[in-house]
């Protein structure tokens, strides 16, 4: 097989073929009849594939509440066979898993206070609205990631569209991606989290004990011309696009109205902003 299967899941993301899934992520291994893995072959396949030249976020904090935060939480974890640690696993399926540990957590995107999402930002007179806010926070696909430069085996790897993904099957658990990353996006299976999965969704892999993982920005939708689960969910209030565009709508948002981004100072050039 000339082409990798990195190389695959850089074009297509982790299941743009959209091929029933097992829990090992070669099923998406590309063959030299299923195409070169090269972005021409997936717009081939599919169309309305969705580009760009820098992939990211907006989040319009006015147009979030409680709800919706928990709605886009919700849609994002199940979709992404993110296991919960306070669900009790089936005893007669999984009769040796050991005792719930409700410490440990595992997270795609979820809600966080102000003062600790932004704590360079924080203020005694900032205004009550900003405390009561729920502000999402998830991986920030970084222009500069340090994550992928800290990865000793590239498991963690930028494409060119600038997504950061991970190569569940290449991550040996070092967990140097975690602390090279400031945002704490990054989450570690410290014991097998497949017991945990209330409902498993069978087209999208699950993770194995000792794997990192982390927000993948739905890169297997947008190679399918579909939108983020985060995006689908949030009424509005999360727009994915290009950056780099400027007739895009997630321009023309940042255009309209002030924005900050994450720990800025530290020079990663977060893809995520959130309009204030």
């Amino acid at each position: 097989m000339k082409k990798s299967r990195r190389k695959f899941l850089k074009v297509a993301g982790i299941s743009a073929l959209g091929i029933g899934m097992t829990p090992a992520i070669t099923t998406f291994a590309s063959s030299e009849s299923q195409g070169t893995g090269t972005v021409d072959a997936v717009k081939s396949k599919n169309a309305e594939v969705f580009s760009a030249k820098r992939w990211g976020m907006v989040i319009d904090t006015s147009k979030l509440t409680d709800a919706i935060a928990a709605n886009i939480t919700d849609a994002c974890h199940k979709a992404h066979n993110v296991p919960d640690f306070n669900h009790e696993p089936d005893k007669e399926k999984f009769p040796k898993t050991s005792p719930v540990n409700h410490h440990q957590e595992v997270k795609w995107i979820w809600k966080e206070h102000f003062e600790h999402a932004f704590p360079d930002k924080e203020d005694e007179f900032l205004a009550e609205k900003f405390k009561e806010l729920p502000f999402l926070v998830t991986c920030n696909h970084c222009k500069n990631a340090p994550c992928v430069q800290a990865c000793p085996t590239q498991a963690t790897f930028k494409r060119e569209d600038g997504i950061v993904l991970m190569d569940f099957h290449r991550c040996i658990g070092c967990r140097f991606c975690m602390a090279a990353c400031p945002f704490g996006a990054r989450s570690f299976n410290f014991r097998d989290p497949r017991p945990f999965i209330e409902q498993t969704n069978s087209s999208f892999p699950t993770r194995t004990k000792g794997v990192v993982e982390k927000c993948n920005l739905c890169a297997e939708r947008l190679a399918k011309g579909q939108q983020p689960y985060c995006a689908e969910a949030s009424q509005g209030a999360i727009v994915v696009g290009d950056l780099e565009n400027s007739e895009s709508e997630i321009r023309q948002l940042l255009n309209e109205k002030y924005s900050i981004r994450r720990k800025q100072e530290l020079g990663t050039e977060p893809s995520v902003y959130y309009l204030m």
